[in-house]
């Protein structure tokens, strides 16, 4: 199959050491052409692949000193996957929406993961316009405040089982991994490691715009717990491995709809239990009391830091190998891929729509179309729902 994989060009493909999303498009990229797929990636010129890299700019833009705003790149970037879809047999987008006017417009069959939330008011006025356009989620729960999406299917991340390795005996602290951010919740990763005496080590990431945050309500707690939390920074490659393995637990204290949390299945790998807070995909990836234990407060982190000890961490590795396995990953979207190109004929040219006119069809009461099981093409059917002029429903 020929496949474009297109990842966004913020970090590159895989990124040195944070980064998310291109981490588990580089894992899949590499994985499809082991299975003995034809691969391009369009990512930053600086990735590293085996596949056929197209270059959307030279350098990871987050990286890039000069660069002051990405969507220039990001529509450049669309240019050179849309110049000749031909060469393709499916497009797989991962880089939020920028694609969706001209997949509107253009004949391919493709699929669009959604790495990042979907839960905000804004988000939901883009899948009202774009409800034919095939979408995938990496957790079920990240569907649930847009049930009526196009979704294709759900697809939790994997690895290849040899990127992170088991220790069977781990250090004595607990570990946090990620960015410094309001919905990370450090601070709740603090307070559990103060009440259950034991020292924390924090490799982060702090982004540009959450700067302020972290000076005005982290970095006081960093300098009153210097005793027992050690600020690292950012990881990569071995050190990572060498923090999450060595860790007694990871600490994922976080506060809003996490899509996924790859950081939790690299724990697991590395045999490390995960105290996590009962939000967002979290209980579709930790089993509670076997790969680590669901929280709901500081009080149940706490007990949950002590309980820790009894946990087989054997059991974590091997709930890493059954279920977030790369070749597991990469077999669910080639599923997935298979039936997009076995749908039929894919929409082209739709004609704009004239805002003035109101709905999509032109009628000024008319709402989102909804869609309803189950077409060949869309997997759904969308029934336009009409409404009287005063906004109660029409009968």
């Amino acid at each position: 199959m020929r496949i474009a994989q297109v990842a966004p060009l913020c970090e590159s493909v895989p990124p040195k050491r944070y980064g998310g999303t291109e981490r588990v498009v580089s894992y899949l990229t590499e994985e499809l052409v082991r299975l003995g797929h034809e691969v391009t990636l369009f990512a930053s010129g600086d990735s590293v692949t085996s596949a056929r890299l197209v270059p959307g700019c030279p350098r990871a833009l987050w990286h890039e000193p000069s660069c002051r705003e990405e969507l220039p790149h990001h529509l450049r970037l669309m240019e050179l996957v849309f110049a000749d879809v031909s060469r393709f047999d499916l497009i797989h987008f991962h880089c939020d929406a920028v694609q969706y006017p001209l997949l509107r417009r253009v004949g391919c069959p493709s699929v669009t993961t959604l790495h990042g939330r979907i839960d905000l008011e804004d988000a939901k006025v883009l899948f009202e316009e774009y409800q034919e356009i095939p979408v995938v989620s990496i957790s079920d729960n990240q569907r649930l405040p847009i049930p009526w999406a196009n979704w294709q299917g759900t697809v939790h991340h994997g690895m290849p089982r040899d990127v992170h390795a088991f220790r069977e005996r781990p250090g004595g602290y607990l570990a946090f991994l990620g960015r410094i951010s309001p919905e990370k919740r450090l601070d709740r990763a603090i307070e559990i490691a103060r009440l259950s005496g034991r020292k924390l080590k924090v490799a982060a990431r702090v982004y540009k715009g959450e700067r302020d945050y972290v000076k005005e309500k982290i970095e006081p707690l960093l300098q009153e717990h210097a005793s027992f939390v050690e600020f690292i920074g950012e990881v990569g490659g071995s050190d990572k491995d060498e923090f999450l393995g060595n860790a007694e637990a990871l600490l994922f204290p976080i506060d809003w709809p996490e899509p996924f949390g790859l950081v939790m299945i690299e724990a697991l790998a590395c045999g490390t239990p995960v105290i996590a807070w009962r939000c967002g995909a979290v209980p579709e990836v930790i089993d509670d009391g076997v790969s680590g234990y669901i929280v709901d407060n500081i009080e149940e982190g706490v007990e949950a830091v002590r309980r820790v000890q009894w946990l087989d961490r054997r059991a974590c590795r091997q709930a890493f190998e059954s279920r977030f396995d790369v070749t597991r990953m990469a077999n669910d979207y080639l599923n997935i891929y298979r039936r997009q190109l076995h749908s039929g004929p894919h929409q082209a040219a739709k004609p704009m729509r004239n805002p003035a006119l109101g709905g999509r069809h032109g009628h000024p009461h008319e709402r989102p179309r909804t869609l309803r099981p189950h077409s060949p093409l869309l997997g759904a059917v969308s029934v336009p729902e009409k409404t009287a002029p005063n906004g109660a429903d029409a009968v």
